[in-house]
């Protein structure tokens, strides 16, 4: 090992201990994300105890000139991670729920605690953190913040951006940025916090965030039904909002192409009727009054009028959770065949149905014998778009086309799961070149040296 290599890790074990400064094969855990297409080869990755020890182990890299890659729980699906010869920086022991204050309305928390221990804290005051999504198991704060998550209830409650008041921030120089706001409104000044939400670790590290919780709801209906196509789903959701006042908390669209891959892959989950073209799952959250009545009467009236084709509405906590079962295996049926173009894009509600027949259409003429999976987050123009591809040559001529076709339809090629390394090329093509101006003036400022997760999100 090199004299370079050898300084910045003996003084990062002066500070952490010899336990918490992972080398050689001891960091293979931390070589690969969840999607095993991109990789690590780090210098060490570092396990610091609390934003102390952040401060010291980016002080170091900097006096160094070593990279920085924050890492979370990796479960992220663009290879924000990706890295040859830096230093990560892993927030897993960062892991505590500091605070609940339900009459507030807001848990304080620290960057490397886990998505579901937080709802698990929070629960007995019969308060909901709603972000959601497979991965809660195992994501963790840091890494949802950086990447703005989305999730399955964003059409009540919006995404990660708009569930966070505040975050605590190690910048490049190893200062903390302390943006621990409780409030819901601030305005003195830039909005600074936004900054990092969303940027990837690419301008600094966050270590602490403070949440908004909403009241749980007391009373959930859950459906899955089969619809006659999409412009019938979006009646459904409109009856449905009006006939709640707004109670849908997740309206996810689930085609044939997904449910069939679904009944391969996974037929642990029964599946309540036969494979239509078109289904939705459905979830509402009530705080008075029980839904599940209203519910019924809903289908019922669309299902007279031909919007919906079939449906089932779960009677029991065990069949909801089938039903959410059902829905959050999308992830891992997706991967289950490579190679991919992946696509995570987000269109206005009554554009996705073009986006699809536009899509299908062009992908026809370019490699007739690609096959697509595709589900969607419906209730707020979220389309996770999955091409099969019959060969490599045409993965990139691929992903051009679905951007061509969002942007037509005056969409975003990303949603919610991130830029990392695989949408550099999209950046390039398709955001506003004074943006981009504008986004590396931000980085040259916070990180001059570019040292903060460097090569990602910014072409």
């Amino acid at each position: 090992m090199s004299d370079h290599s050898t300084a910045p890790l003996a003084q990062l074990r002066s500070l952490l201990g010899d336990t918490h400064v992972l080398t050689g094969e001891a960091t293979a855990g931390f070589r690969k994300d969840w999607t095993g297409k991109w990789t690590a080869d780090p210098l060490a990755v570092v396990r610091p105890a609390d934003t102390a020890e952040v401060q010291g182990c980016v002080r170091i890299a900097a006096t160094h000139g070593l990279s920085v890659v924050p890492v979370g729980g990796n479960t992220g699906l663009v290879g924000g991670t990706a890295n040859s010869g830096a230093l990560m920086i892993s927030l897993e022991r960062m892991n505590t729920v500091r605070e609940v204050r339900p009459e507030a309305g807001l848990v304080v928390v620290e960057a490397g605690a886990i998505l579901s221990d937080i709802h698990d804290a929070v629960a007995p005051h019969d308060m909901m953190f709603p972000l959601t999504f497979g991965a809660r198991g195992s994501a963790r704060v840091g890494g949802f913040l950086s990447t703005n998550a989305g999730g399955s209830n964003v059409v009540r409650y919006g995404s990660t951006r708009g569930l966070c008041l505040g975050v605590e921030v190690v910048l490049a120089d190893g200062r903390v940025l302390d943006l621990m706001s409780e409030l819901r409104k601030d305005n003195s000044g830039y909005d600074l916090r936004d900054l990092f939400i969303g940027g990837e670790g690419t301008l600094g590290i966050i270590t602490a965030a403070v949440l908004r919780l909403v009241p749980a709801p007391r009373h959930h209906a859950t459906a899955i039904a089969a619809v006659a196509d999409l412009p019938a789903a979006l009646r459904l959701l409109r009856a449905l909002q009006l006939a709640t006042d707004g109670a849908v908390e997740a309206f996810e669209y689930m085609p044939r192409s997904f449910m069939t891959a679904l009944a391969t892959h996974r037929p642990d989950l029964r599946q309540p009727f036969g494979i239509h073209d078109h289904a939705v799952m459905i979830d509402l959250g009530g705080l008075s009054r029980p839904l599940t009545d209203t519910m019924e009467e809903v289908l019922a009236e669309a299902l007279e009028a031909g919007d919906v084709l079939d449906a089932m509405v779960a009677q029991n906590d065990s069949q909801r959770a089938h039903i959410w079962e059902m829905r959050e295996a999308a992830a891992e049926v997706t991967f289950t065949r490579l190679p991919i173009v992946d696509n995570d894009v987000a269109l206005p509600l009554d554009g996705v149905a073009q986006f699809i027949d536009r899509m299908h259409a062009r992908l026809a003429e370019m490699d007739a014998g690609a096959d697509t999976l595709i589900v969607a987050h419906l209730g707020d123009g979220n389309v996770h778009l999955t091409v099969y591809p019959t060969n490599d040559d045409v993965i990139e001529p691929i992903r051009e086309m679905v951007e061509d076709v969002t942007v037509s339809l005056g969409g975003s090629i990303s949603a919610e799961h991130g830029i990392g390394l695989s949408k550099l090329g999209t950046m390039a093509r398709r955001k506003d070149a004074v943006a981009l101006d504008v986004m590396r003036a931000i980085k040259m400022a916070l990180d001059p040296d570019n040292r903060m997760n460097p090569g990602k999100v910014i072409p």
